[in-house]
Formats: structure tokens, C-alpha cells, sequence
């Protein structure tokens, strides 16, 4: 009963987080909030498969009771889709830095300030 709540708080939190990133206006939190998501969506899947300790994921002679072993090969597969994407979206994320100049999501020029580190420093060692 506990593993219950405590996986579906597990998700509950990794989507709260994932929304929160997804709508920021830098790109790097809105790859980070997908991350997120796609995480919170893992272990959904996971935990549809009934969470069952120290059973076999396969059915023998003698045993009542198994894990099923579909949602894990579905999540294996769903880790390996999401680090392709996440691959990807960094790319197209840093190749529209280098060609706008800003992060923002919406395309927006927005000069970049000191907490961000990308801003031009008047001189070497000397303050903006």
C-alpha cells in the first residue's frame, strides 16, 4: 500500500515539475521539463504492470504469482525513444541559440543579463 502512494507521488511531483519547466520561456527548462515528463510517463507505465517485490517477471511451474513483464520492455523502449528526442531538441534548441542569439521559446531578441553567464563583459577581469 505504501509503494502505491509513494510512486504515484513520485509522478504526481516529476509532472508538477515537468508543466513548471515546459512553460518557462528558456529553451533549456522547456527541454528540461519535457525530461520530466517523459520521466513522470516511465514510471507510470512501470507502475501499470502492478508493483510486485521479489516475484519473476515470467510465469514458471510453481509459481502463483509474477510480475508483468510488458510495461518493463515498454519502458526500456520508451528510455531509448526519449534520449533520441531529447538529442534532438537539445540540437535544434542550441542551433537556434547560435542563429538568434537568445534562448527565449518564442523567438523573441531578448539581451541576455549577468545571472544567465552569456553576457559580454566590457573587459577582461573588469566589471560590465
Amino acid at each position: 500500500m505504501t509503494y502505491e502512494f509513494l510512486v504515484a507521488s513520485a509522478i504526481g511531483v516529476l509532472v508538477a515539475g515537468g508543466i513548471y519547466l515546459a512553460l518557462r520561456a528558456r529553451t533549456f527548462q522547456v527541454v528540461l521539463g519535457l525530461t520530466l515528463i517523459s520521466h513522470a510517463v516511465n514510471l507510470f507505465l512501470f507502475a501499470s504492470g502492478r508493483l510486485v517485490l521479489a516475484r519473476p517477471p515470467i510465469l514458471a511451474k510453481g509459481v502463483n504469482h509474477y510480475t508483468d513483464p510488458l510495461p518493463q520492455a515498454l519502458v526500456l523502449t520508451a528510455i531509448v525513444i526519449t534520449f533520441g528526442m531529447t538529442a534532438l531538441v537539445v540540437i535544434l534548441a542550441l542551433r537556434s541559440f547560435l542563429e538568434t542569439g537568445s534562448d527565449h521559446v518564442d523567438g523573441a531578441i531578448v539581451p541576455c543579463d549577468g545571472q544567465d553567464g552569456m553576457a559580454e563583459s566590457a573587459g577582461e577581469g573588469e566589471a560590465p
